[in-house]
């Protein structure tokens, strides 16, 4: 079995797979003078406009940040899908004259976090990245290498089916909350 050398992008050959060099990129933790984080800010910026497939963030504060970031991203989506499901659904479950007072809270709250979502995050390009737990999948990364114990693995995913998930969603429950607002108001 073969293992990663010291470098960046060596190709490493496991049992599991070959990975090629363009796969990972780790931003390691090298105090080069005061500029330090602004340094670990740059080569993030640069392997996430590259578009890795892994970026392993060995620098503590940096990776806790994007961390919180993509899980904030994260709560966005899943609250704009969860809540707007809701307002679709709650009229087929609940009768008409109390259905309004879930169903239009919940679609507001789903077309308040869609465009929240879509105003901070959609060109962030760090909202195409996951943070990633697997441990069978982390064993193929060069994480030896590392000087840190804790690193932050950030996975490339493509997000279209969840931004198109969740704009569709948020449409249909604004049409919905729309459509019951003027029914109310219009009588």
């Amino acid at each position: 079995m073969a293992s990663l050398g010291r470098r960046r992008g060596v190709p490493v050959s496991r049992e599991r797979g070959v990975m090629a060099a363009t796969d990972c990129y780790i931003v390691h933790e090298i105090y080069n003078g005061e500029n330090a984080q602004d340094q670990f800010e740059y080569e993030l910026e640069q392997a996430l406009e590259a578009q890795y497939k892994y970026i392993v963030i060995e620098p503590t504060r940096i990776g806790d940040e994007t961390a919180r970031w993509i899980t904030v991203g994260n709560c966005l989506h899943k609250t704009a899908v969860l809540s707007g499901a809701a307002c679709l659904l709650t009229p087929l479950s609940l009768p008409p004259e109390f259905s309004r007072y879930v169903a239009l809270p919940a679609g507001a709250l789903s077309v308040a976090c869609s465009a929240l979502y879509g105003i901070s995050w959609q060109f962030d390009p760090c909202c195409k990245y996951q943070v990633e737990y697997d441990s069978q999948k982390l064993s193929r990364l060069p994480l030896h290498t590392l000087t840190s114990s804790t690193p932050v693995v950030l996975v490339r995913r493509d997000d279209i089916h969840r931004k198109r998930l969740h704009n569709t969603i948020a449409l249909a429950a604004l049409a919905y909350c729309a459509k019951k607002i003027y029914e109310l108001y219009a009588v």
